[in-house]
């Protein structure tokens, strides 16, 4: 495939098999199927103590919890004499419509549907000769424990977290959003991994153009395997040309629900503990979680702050080198003189000495993502302290490149999203780059060239500027940077086409 998506005429064909298997439902093919798998398990049973009455039960040992198999299904068939007196039709109709322990029981006629079942824990009882099984639902439910959220901490709201399993999440979404509008739609992405994927929205709230097109989306995805968050968002996002987030990723269903409250289409999938919120704009990457936990006034100030430290890590590494290298006058004459002594021994230009500074630092950040949580921590202090302490002491670098980049990588710690951060991380190389090229006329047409491209993006058809830059003809003001007070804020955003924009008196 090309960068944006394109079929390479070198690409070979990627056939699809419908059905995926061939065979008929029986437990000789289902043994071909699963032939080699120490995990496959298949006993024959009888019902009621008559041998004469024998049927083969077939399941997957982990993915099924014994003590079910036995209570559930084994112990009313070896026990119910009755059963074992009826012939081998009315025995059949009795154990579909209930003569056994277990909340689900679907018959198939299929081969893939009971390998689906198989896989998914389910187990199957056959008659000999028979095409057709039951299916019981007797899954284990191993899973992660539902936990505080790590990425995303919660000061004063609530402590629970998206896991690993797709039903846990819609549990959870269920717990905090009780409207019985709220609707959950089922598809399958992935030829081999075979993964659940639901798309979530409150009927008569989201918009349902939006809803519509993310399930045409989700329907056109044909990859073999969705075991990352790049194989679904990739998949879905307008553009792939952008190192900016197109869609809103969370941890926490307190945030999630919210966003659907406001009218946005959710996205959960089995394997992938967080959820997606579309459409998303550039203003929803700059608000914390713990936005609305906090007072109005305290949380417009730290939003106010966030759009600051945004401007200084984008900016002031390329600032230095215009004023440096092409505005000395910009600079307050005690500071130039400061800068100048400082820089007398240093061997390199002051752009070879931001650009190596600002390298080490994504290089020191790595190493302390990639290590242990213990070993990352003690990389992270001796690298910014140590090396960067006898680097200056040894005239490599000056100290007040060192602040500048300190300064700039501080203040993209700020931002509530990571992915917004590594974003900006990128532009602020190329905007410095062409800071140390061409000064501030090089900073001027960094700026141009981010706010055109910011200009360009959508997603699902709002613009990624809103509400600065379009917002459905309404004047939004300072509430496109402040929180307003909760009783004050009555309506929902115009920009998502809400079915109904009133949400509190």
């Amino acid at each position: 495939m090309g960068f944006f998506g394109q079929k390479a005429p070198e690409d070979p064909p990627h056939p699809r098999q419908v059905p995926r298997l061939e065979g008929a439902l029986t437990p000789e093919d289902l043994g071909r199927v699963f032939g080699g798998c120490v995990d496959y398990s298949r006993r024959s049973v009888t019902v009621g103590g008559n041998e004469a009455l024998r049927c083969e039960l077939v399941f997957i040992a982990g993915m099924v919890r014994m003590e079910r198999v036995s209570d559930y299904v084994l112990r009313p068939l070896a026990q119910d004499r009755e059963l074992g007196a009826l012939g081998e039709a009315v025995a059949w109709e009795k154990m579909r419509s209930g003569a056994l322990y277990s909340l689900s029981v679907t018959e198939r006629t299929t081969l893939d549907e009971a390998v689906g079942d198989l896989i998914d824990g389910n187990c199957l009882l056959l008659f000999p000769g028979k095409e057709r099984a039951l299916s019981f639902n007797v899954g284990t439910e191993e899973k992660r424990g539902v936990g505080d959220p790590e990425n995303e901490i919660s000061v004063k709201g609530p402590r629970d977290s998206f896991v690993e399993n797709l039903r846990t999440n819609t549990s959870l979404t269920r717990r905090h959003l009780k409207a019985p509008e709220l609707r959950i739609e089922e598809q399958i992405v992935g030829r081999q991994t075979l993964t659940p994927v639901d798309i979530l929205w409150v009927e008569g709230l989201a918009d349902p153009q939006t809803v519509e097109e993310l399930r045409g989306r989700i329907r056109e995805i044909d990859i073999d395997a969705l075991l990352a968050t790049g194989n679904l968002e990739e998949y879905i996002v307008d553009r792939l040309d952008t190192a900016f987030p197109m869609a809103q990723s969370t941890e926490r269903p307190d945030r999630f629900c919210y966003g659907l409250c406001q009218g946005r289409v959710g996205i959960l999938a089995e394997g992938l503990p967080l959820g997606y919120l579309v459409p998303a704009v550039v203003g929803d990457f700059l608000r914390a979680p713990q936005d609305r936990s906090e007072n109005w006034l305290a949380a417009s100030a730290l939003t106010i702050l966030r759009w600051l430290c945004l401007l200084v890590t984008l900016y002031l590494p390329g600032l230095y080198l215009a004023m440096v290298n092409f505005h000395p006058e910009m600079i307050p004459t005690r500071l130039a003189l400061s800068i100048m002594a400082a820089r007398r021994d240093v061997p390199f230009s002051a752009m070879f000495e931001t650009l190596l500074l600002l390298i080490a630092f994504e290089v020191l950040q790595e190493a302390g993502l990639r290590l242990p949580q213990s070993i990352g921590q003690t990389v992270s202090i001796l690298g910014g302290l140590v090396v960067g302490s006898a680097a200056v002491e040894a005239r490599l670098i000056s100290p007040a490149v060192l602040v500048v980049v300190a300064g700039a990588g501080i203040a993209g710690y700020t931002m509530p999203s990571q992915d917004l951060a590594a974003a900006l991380r990128l532009w602020r190389f190329f905007l410095a780059l062409l800071a140390g090229w061409m000064g501030l006329f090089g900073v001027v047409l960094g700026t141009v060239l981010l706010v055109g491209h910011l200009a360009g993006l959508e997603s699902f058809g709002v613009a990624y500027l809103t509400p600065f830059a379009v917002n459905a003809g309404e004047r939004t003001g300072a509430r496109a940077l402040l929180r307003q007070p909760l009783p004050a804020d009555k309506l929902r955003p115009g920009y998502l086409h809400p079915a109904n924009r009133r949400k509190q008196r």
